[in-house]
C-alpha cells in the first residue's frame, strides 16, 4: 500500500527559509518521479516542483530560483527547500506520486508565511 507522509510545515516570516519532507513507503521510491503540489487558501491545488528518478527537476515559474527539490533514495524521502518565502507561498503542501495512472497524495503539511 502506497503511503506518503509530509512533515516540517511551520509559520515563518517573509524572506525566511523552511525545509519540508515527504517520506514514501509501499513502492520502489528510487524508480519513481515525485512531485510537490500546494493549495493556497481559497484556491485550487497547483504544481510546485518535480523530482525525476535518477536526477533532474522541474519547477513552477513562481518558485524557480527560490525553491529546491531533492531526494534521498536510501531514506525514501523527498525534500523541498524553500528560501526567500513570500506571503503568497502560504499553502498546504502535498507530495504526490503517479503510478499506473493513479495519483497518490499525502495528508499535507501547512506552511504559513506571515509577519
Amino acid at each position: 500500500q502506497v503511503r506518503l507522509a509530509e512533515s516540517g510545515g511551520d509559520t515563518v516570516q517573509p524572506g525566511g527559509s523552511l525545509r519540508i519532507s515527504c517520506v514514501g513507503s509501499g513502492f520502489d521510491f528510487s524508480r519513481n518521479g515525485m512531485n510537490w503540489y500546494r493549495r493556497p487558501p481559497g484556491k485550487e491545488r497547483e504544481f510546485v516542483a518535480y523530482s525525476r528518478s535518477g536526477g533532474g527537476a522541474n519547477y513552477a515559474g513562481s518558485v524557480k530560483g527560490r525553491f529546491t527539490i531533492s531526494r534521498d533514495d536510501v531514506r525514501s524521502t523527498m525534500y523541498l527547500e524553500m528560501n526567500d518565502l513570500k506571503p503568497e507561498d502560504t499553502a498546504v503542501y502535498y507530495c504526490n506520486l503517479k503510478i499506473e495512472h493513479t495519483d497518490h497524495w499525502g495528508q499535507g503539511t501547512v506552511v504559513t508565511v506571515s509577519s
